[in-house]
This record gives C-alpha cells, sequence and structure tokens, in this order.
C-alpha cells in the first residue's frame, strides 16, 4: 500500500533492510524519570522475535501475576530487539529471580509510585542497519540526513499499521457498512483505527504533494488544480518550510504541550519552521476537534465521521496526530568493507522508524 508520498527531490536510493534482532534495535524513552520508591516495581527487559503481547504473556506466567496487571508504555515490534519498561507491583519482585527465558533478559529494575500506562513515553530511539549500500549512495544518503536533520519529516503511519496483508482498512469499511461483523472489540477497534490510519495518510500525502507544487511553481499556474486562490497561494508559497500550513489550521507545540487553532498564519509558519509548532492531522471520530477554514476543505474528505456518517461516532473518539515531525539525534557509520550503513536516530511516540527509512532513500520498495 502506498499513499505516503515522498518531499525530498533526490533519485531513489535501493538498499537492504531485512528486521531483525541483529539489524532492528528500538529503545524506549521513557515520558519521566523513575523515582526510586513506590509500589510499583518497574522492570527494564529486552525482548526479540516477540511481541509486546507475547513477552507479557510470558513474564505474567512466571510471576503469577495477570497480563492487564502488567503496565506498559507502547507495543513494540516483533521482528527486532527491543528494550523497553513494563510496571507491576512489587509483591511480585521476588519471583524475578526464578525467571528465565532464551527471547526476553532483564536489564534492570527500579520502583515508582504510580503504574506506566499505555503512552507515557517520549518517543524511541532506533538503530537500524542498511545493507548493499555502496560509496556514491553512502554520500547521497549523509546529504539527504542533513536536509532530514534540518527540515523534518512527514508523520506517516507505517505499513505495520494496517495488517499483514495491508488491507485492515477495506475490512473496516465492510464494518462500516454493515457487511462484517467482528465480535472481539479490540480486534474491531484495531481495524477501525487502521482505517483512520489509511485516510490521515491520505491526506498527508495529498497535502506533501501540494506544498511541493506551491514550492516549484507560481501560484497562477497551480491556482485551479490545488484549489486555492492564486493570491492566497502566493502568501502561503512565502512561508519558510517546505510543508504549507492553511488557514484554519490546528497547530500544536512540539514535541509536548497544547493543541491551539491557528491565528496569526505568517506568525505560526515562522513558529514551524522554528519546530516550535508542528500542523496536525485528523483521526475522525466523535469527540476530535476539526479544522476551519481552508485547513477544513481539505481535511473533511479524509474525515471517516463525513464519509461514513454518525455511526462511526459510537465506535471512535478520534484524535489529532502530528502531520510532520524532527528526527532527532541522527547519526550514521558506514561500514566500507561490507558495504553497510548504520543509522541512529530517535522519534517522538507514535512514530514510525521504516517511514524514516522511506523518506531517506526515496523508496517505499525497501527490499526485506
Amino acid at each position: 500500500m502506498n499513499n505516503r508520498a515522498f518531499y525530498l527531490n533526490h533519485s531513489p536510493i535501493e538498499a537492504y533492510f531485512m528486521p531483525t534482532p541483529k539489524d532492528f534495535v528500538v529503545t524506549e524513552i521513557p515520558l519521566y524519570e523513575f523515582s526510586g520508591e513506590g509500589e510499583h516495581l518497574i522492570i527494564q527487559f529486552r525482548k526479540k522475535n516477540l511481541t509486546t503481547w507475547e513477552a507479557l504473556e510470558i513474564l505474567s506466567n512466571t510471576l503469577g501475576c495477570k497480563v492487564r496487571d502488567i503496565g506498559y508504555a507502547g507495543l513494540k515490534d516483533k521482528n527486532a530487539m527491543t528494550i523497553q519498561y513494563i510496571s507491576l507491583h512489587k509483591k511480585f519482585e521476588a519471583r524475578l529471580n526464578d525467571f528465565n527465558h532464551p527471547s526476553i533478559k532483564i536489564l534492570s529494575t527500579t520502583y515508582h509510585n504510580n503504574k506506566i500506562r499505555t503512552g507515557h513515553l517520549k518517543g524511541n530511539k532506533f538503530f537500524i542497519r542498511l545493507k548493499r549500500i555502496n560509496k556514491t549512495n553512502n554520500r547521497k544518503i549523509g546529504s539527504v540526513l542533513q536536509q532530514i536533520a534540518n527540515q523534518g519529516i512527514p508523520n506517516y503511519f507505517g505499513h505495520q499499521r494496517f495488517g499483514i496483508d495491508g488491507k485492515n482498512h477495506l475490512k473496516a469499511i465492510e464494518i462500516l457498512n454493515g457487511n462484517l461483523k467482528i465480535r472481539n472489540k479490540k480486534e474491531k477497534e484495531f481495524i477501525l483505527n487502521a482505517y483512520q490510519s489509511h485516510l490521515f495518510n491520505d491526506w498527508l500525502s495529498l497535502r506533501v504533494q501540494n506544498s511541493r507544487l506551491i514550492n516549484e511553481f507560481e501560484p497562477k499556474e497551480i491556482s485551479s488544480m490545488i484549489g486555492i486562490e492564486a493570491k492566497e497561494l502566493k502568501s502561503i508559497k512565502a512561508q519558510p518550510h517546505f510543508f504549507k500550513i492553511f488557514d484554519g489550521e490546528l497547530m500544536h507545540h512540539y514535541p509536548y504541550g497544547k493543541l491551539f487553532a491557528l491565528e496569526d498564519i505568517d506568525n505560526e509558519a515562522t513558529r514551524f519552521h522554528e519546530r516550535d509548532i508542528v500542523p496536525t492531522g485528523l483521526l475522525g471520530g466523535k469527540k476530535v476537534k476539526r479544522a476551519s477554514g481552508l485547513a477544513q476543505s481539505f481535511e473533511e474528505k479524509f474525515d471517516i465521521s463525513t464519509i461514513h456518517g454518525e455511526k462511526v461516532n459510537s465506535l471512535l473518539n478520534g484524535t489529532r496526530r502530528y502531520a510532520w515531525i524532527y528526527p532527532d539525534n541522527i547519526d550514521s557509520v558506514y561500514k566500507d568493507k561490507d558495504n553497510h550503513l548504520e543509522l541512529n536516530f530517535a522519534l517522538p511516540k507514535g512514530s514510525y522508524a521504516t517511514v524514516f527509512i522511506e523518506q531517506l532513500l526515496n523508496n517505499i520498495g525497501i527490499s526485506n
């Protein structure tokens, strides 16, 4: 499923990437420092070739607690080595002495005053090894990494969001049309969320394509194509960032803070360029705020509630997602002898390393 437009201009770079524990490592960055005291035991553990759910099942069986008693911040990839934190009541601590599993290693323990909950996460650090990178492409990648460090990347959902066959959004349409019944509440919600994500990606891809047109052509040449008056396009074109924001946009303080409605577009465009704020996109539902004005005219076409009516609002609350993010701590090391490129970078929570790689390479079809 290719609904993730690129924003950089370089030609596609071929690379080989196989997500394995050796070549793909994910490390959680906690939202806060743990206090070292309290009734909740905090466990940092390393897993490989297991989903987070599988790891929690193994831990619960050994420690004698229920999976629902274990707190976690986020779900991590199966085909990777991942380092993450969980919490449980400290009464189970003594049983850790008996824990032994070939795919899970306890790295450290401490205590905290409250349970870790979903979203209690600042972001994730990634290590990725790309193979079959020649010297020419390594130099090219170095230049592109600098562009990404300066400008950021669109915050698409990665292919993992859409199921093994990439078609969960189609199942969601069948559910909403009354042609498919899913009894399991969590499975149904997961499928509907995949549809929200699909629509978000389509919206973001359109906005990336529009931004490219605005950057590369004169307003009068593309006014009818984009559906924005040439006079307004002239002002939008003057914005310093590649990704152009529109009147009525809902912005968010970055990387933390509050959602707010854009008021002074020239000022907010500068703040966006300076990484103080970012525009947001819609994951439709009952309680989520919508954009207004020009931004709404683009957003509403991808609003699941607009497409499928009020029935959606009984199933989904909705939220907003950063449209643009700034990867941090980017570093690369080229292994000349092996033609390998080792990448390190950090992303905000909910962002995908695979999207970073796709945008870096201008290539959805990474060999794997």
